[in-house]
């Protein structure tokens, strides 16, 4: 009987078994060789040798007609049996070679055919499926093997080891052992798995090995496959995994540059998965691990050399040695320099003088500084820079609110908008500077703590609203100028560059006035008339409507009658009073103070 499940646990598959089947011919399937009485086809029998010539051997089987086997039964070296010697054929057909079934014809025998059956014979008697056969493998065929057992047997390709070898045929000429996996007497077949015997036999040997390991075992194996995430190694029986992570202290980039295959290695038992039946294996446990002292060995402060092995966007890592490395982030690398990539300061292999700023042991991480094996610049900035020091820069960079000047590498000062022009009202930095331009400041301040310097252009002049402005700007003076800004409370007169005066709407004309558009537009050049100016507020007050007033139309706070235009009362329009308090009033805050 065929065991079909046991050719299915072993995945021999259709084509495979139909190879091996095939290997018995139609004609030899349907013998029958269990003989009788009577000299019939397909029985085996004895004959003694009367002839030999060129082509047969005449044989004698005690039937009516003598029998021929052709000479080609025997392979060229083969001894020849000798005339009246006793031999075993198998009895193919009791007509003659022309066909006659009468005392003038002769029997064809077949010496060959019966030594094959009677080994299959033999065979049958001893072998079962499931038992273990030794054999020399043969020849190869389509899908397989030939192993002699006494007969040939079918090893297909998939069933030669665990993993399918490149080449069966190097297994040809050598002796193996296998499992029997089915026998079919019908056609006289048998075939055979080595690899479930390997199998069987791991799996023996799994089962004892498990129970012999424990953690912290030394144990010696051999690698067997090497991958990206580590090497597996074979301990006699079970696989374990040698992750990359536990083959070095120090940092490597693929297993194969630790281990080779075939290698034999000596490995430490990290952990056994008994359930699963996993191993996790190490080679660096055999040592003691670096950062058992690294507290001693690298003091928080202290100074070393050490080497750039990988460079990120957010830092460096430096080999102190090996299995000790460390992180110069890029905030570290540098006082003054502004750092985009860390690999604008170090390359990989460079060697780099650091200084341990923080250590975490549990975590095994080191925190490495670059720039404080130097001197901050900004330690001493305020000695280099005092208040008043004139200083030359160029222009980095332009923000909304100012421009930022390099005085020198990596010490940036702020030239604040309002700090540009005692006089001009600047509304963008770009009015008066641009990005590259070279400037010369006055340093104004220094906070060392925040690291900031304040610059002025301005400061360069004395102040004209301390000493110029008033001496050339008196209340009650003529001055022409030009409209540059006009607003729903006035417009703004250019008086000179960059100095501008305020003409309130009440100053426009004598009548009241809704727009100042009406009556005005932006570049019109208007004679006005000085009503106050205000140096601590640097203000202007102008007039138009009071250009061809007399003095005597002027009170002595600045303030004029009460107009028929519908204005706001005399003391709202501001001017020459008595200089306190806003340059002009609005009504309703008037009308709140009434």
């Amino acid at each position: 009987m065929v065991n079909r499940n046991l050719i299915r646990e072993f995945d021999v598959t259709d084509e495979e078994e139909q190879a091996a089947i095939g290997l018995a011919s139609p004609d030899e399937m349907e013998m029958d060789w269990l003989g009788g009485d009577d000299v019939t086809a397909n029985q085996i029998v004895e004959g003694k040798v009367l002839r030999i010539d060129e082509e047969f051997v005449l044989v004698d089987v005690g039937y009516k007609s003598e029998g021929i086997i052709p000479r080609n039964e025997w392979e060229e070296g083969d001894e020849l049996p000798q005339v009246g010697e006793t031999i075993r054929v198998l009895v193919e057909d009791v007509e003659d070679i022309a066909g006659h079934q009468d005392d003038r014809g002769m029997i064809v025998l077949s010496k060959r055919k019966a030594e094959k059956i009677e080994k299959w014979m033999k065979v049958m008697e001893t072998v079962k499926e499931g038992d273990v056969v030794t054999g020399t493998v043969t020849r190869k065929i389509k899908g397989g093997l030939l192993v002699d057992i006494g007969v040939n047997v079918f090893l297909p390709a998939s069933q030669v080891d665990i993993r399918r070898p490149h080449d069966i045929g190097e297994y040809i000429g050598k002796p193996i052992k296998c499992l029997v996996l089915k026998i079919d007497e019908a056609s006289r077949n048998i075939v055979v798995s080595r690899r479930s015997l390997i199998e069987n036999e791991r799996a023996q040997k799994k089962a004892e090995l498990l129970k012999e390991l424990e953690v912290g075992q030394l144990r010696k194996g051999t690698v067997k496959n090497i991958a990206d995430f580590g090497a597996f190694v074979d301990l006699g029986g079970i696989d374990g995994l040698l992750h990359i992570t536990d083959m070095s202290w120090g940092r490597i980039n693929h297993p194969s540059e630790m281990v080779k295959i075939d290698d034999e290695v000596e490995v430490k038992i990290l952990h056994i998965d008994y359930e699963k039946e996993k191993i996790a294996l190490g080679l660096k446990q055999k040592s003691a691990s670096p950062w058992d002292d690294v507290a001693a060995k690298y003091p928080v402060g202290s100074t070393h050399k050490g080497t750039v092995v990988n460079v990120m966007s957010y830092g460096a890592f430096l080999k102190l040695e090996d299995g000790i490395e460390g992180l110069v982030h890029i905030s570290d690398m540098s006082w003054t320099k502004r750092i985009s990539h860390p690999s604008e300061m170090v390359q990989i292999d460079q060697p780099v003088e650091v200084m341990v700023l923080d250590i975490n042991q549990d975590k095994q991480e080191i925190s490495l500084g670059m720039k404080q094996t130097q001197s901050n610049p900004w330690d001493k900035v305020a000695d280099r820079y005092p208040p008043g020091q004139l200083v030359t820069g160029k222009v980095r960079n332009l923000t909304n609110y100012g421009a930022f000047v390099e005085i020198e590498e990596g010490i940036d000062g702020l030239l604040h908008v309002s700090d540009m022009s005692w006089t001009r009202k600047i509304g963008h930095p770009s009015e008066v500077v641009e990005k590259g331009q070279e400037v010369t400041c006055k340093v104004v301040s220094v906070d060392q703590e925040r690291r900031r310097i304040a610059l002025g252009l301005k400061q360069m002049d004395d102040d004209p609203w301390a000493t110029d402005i008033p001496d050339r700007y008196q209340p009650g003076q003529l001055v022409t100028g030009t409209i540059t800004k006009i607003t729903n409370f006035g417009v703004f007169v250019g008086l000179e560059d960059g100095l501008e005066g305020l003409l309130h709407i009440s100053e426009l004309a004598d009548h009241k006035v809704e727009n100042p558009e009406d009556l005005v537009k932006v570049g019109d050049q208007i004679e006005v008339k000085i009503l106050r100016v205000d140096a601590d507020e640097r203000k202007i007050g102008l007039s138009r409507k009071r250009v061809d007033w007399g003095d005597d139309q002027i009170g002595e706070d600045g303030a004029t009658p009460s107009g028929d235009n519908g204005g706001p009362p005399a003391e709202l329009k501001g001017g020459v009073g008595s200089g306190t308090g806003p340059l002009f009033k609005s009504a309703t805050s008037t009308q709140e103070d009434e």
